[in-house]
């Protein structure tokens, strides 16, 4: 079960910092535009709060990965809560997409690390 809960932390933390990557470098390309589903026009004008969220993202991946490296559950389970209450707030208000993006990893990732405690 602890393995179990290292790789969904692991895969979390890759997630986010990959989300990182999109929203502060990658922002204007087409492929991320596309994925997103922004004009070029919106890439343009949202770019530098595209990119503050990506640093965001990036601190949720670096905490997650310090609580695997210190193995302190504390901060796995903070940063996965913090995840996941991103993720339902941005289905909420942007796509329900991200439930399967963040929320869903996020909540199994947490069950794993709670039941591994």
């Amino acid at each position: 079960m602890e393995l179990a809960a290292q790789i969904v932390v692991g895969l979390v933390a890759a997630i986010h910092f990959y989300i990182l990557v999109l929203e502060m470098f990658l922002w204007r390309t087409d492929r991320v535009r596309a994925t997103f589903g922004t004009t070029k026009e919106f890439a343009e004008q949202s770019a530098t709060m595209a990119a503050n969220q990506g640093l965001y993202n990036g601190f949720l991946a670096t905490g997650l990965v310090y609580g695997l490296i210190s193995d302190d559950l504390t901060f796995q389970v903070f940063f996965l809560a913090c995840v996941a209450v991103a993720g339902i707030y941005g289905a909420l208000t942007v796509t329900y997409r991200i439930l399967f993006v963040q929320v869903i990893p996020a909540a199994l990732g947490l069950l794993l690390v709670l039941l591994a405690a």
